[in-house]
């Protein structure tokens, strides 16, 4: 699961949150310092692009980086996933914090929400 979220191919494969949305660009540099950036465009091709820095690389257990959406670069949030081996599996514990506002944070969730179980249907293939 680590890797879903560090590797740019995969990241490409699971992370627009719609059935029909896609993910033409997904950089990583895999660094403390370095630079996550993904662009997911919309079934009627509106762009969305975002990203941020990696504050933290803890293989494979745990993940920070800083977030933020090219048109609100000032409104930079964190990003912070832990990973834990539970059962044959992987526990991901998920939290998205210092948001502008709370408007921004539901908006989020519901994004994250439809992403994650993208995620959980691209690990089960």
């Amino acid at each position: 699961v680590f890797e879903a979220w560090t590797s740019a191919e995969m990241l490409r494969r699971w992370y627009p949150p719609g059935p029909d949305w896609e993910t033409p660009v997904a950089e990583v540099d895999l660094r403390v310092g370095g630079r996550l950036r993904i662009v997911m465009r919309s079934p009627d091709g509106e762009e969305f692009s975002g990203g941020g820095e990696f504050r933290e690389i803890t293989p494979p257990s745990r993940l920070v980086f800083t977030w933020a959406w090219k048109s609100t670069p000032e409104r930079e949030s964190i990003v912070t996933i832990t990973f834990k081996a539970d059962n044959g599996g992987t526990l991901m514990t998920f939290t998205h914090e210092q948001f502008f506002d709370e408007d921004a944070r539901d908006r989020h969730q519901q994004g994250w929400n439809a992403s994650f179980e993208k995620l959980e249907k691209y690990l089960a293939a």
